[in-house]
């Protein structure tokens, strides 16, 4: 599948990552990231992100392949899967505030 911009592949990223346990697993790896590169700039000790890749990647395909049951869109997109990931993780941060302030609005 070829896509002729991130708006054209974004949807097809969410498909994609339809099962639930599969993107919680997005959003623990994302997490760990984060602070995985956080805990690297505290102690001053750049040798912890050689974890990033592990902990992102890790938990992702394990959602994919264990759950998911599809391939990895970074395999094919790897650009667009990587920037998919962060707006999806984003994006799950804005709905899970949305809703705990009790302004919830139904995602279209």
């Amino acid at each position: 599948m070829q896509f002729n911009s991130f708006k054209e592949f974004y949807p097809y990223y969410l498909a994609e990552h339809s099962n639930q346990v599969c993107r919680a697993l997005h959003y623990i790896g994302s997490t760990l990231v984060l602070l995985i590169i956080l805990l690297a700039i505290v102690l001053a000790q750049p040798w912890w992100l050689l974890l990033v890749p592990v902990a992102g990647y890790g938990f992702a395909w394990l959602g994919h392949f264990a759950f998911e049951h599809n391939r990895p869109a970074t395999f094919k997109h790897p650009w667009y899967s990587f920037i998919a990931d962060w707006v999806m993780y984003k994006d799950f941060w804005v709905g899970l505030c949305r809703r705990n302030s009790g302004n919830s609005t139904k995602d279209s």
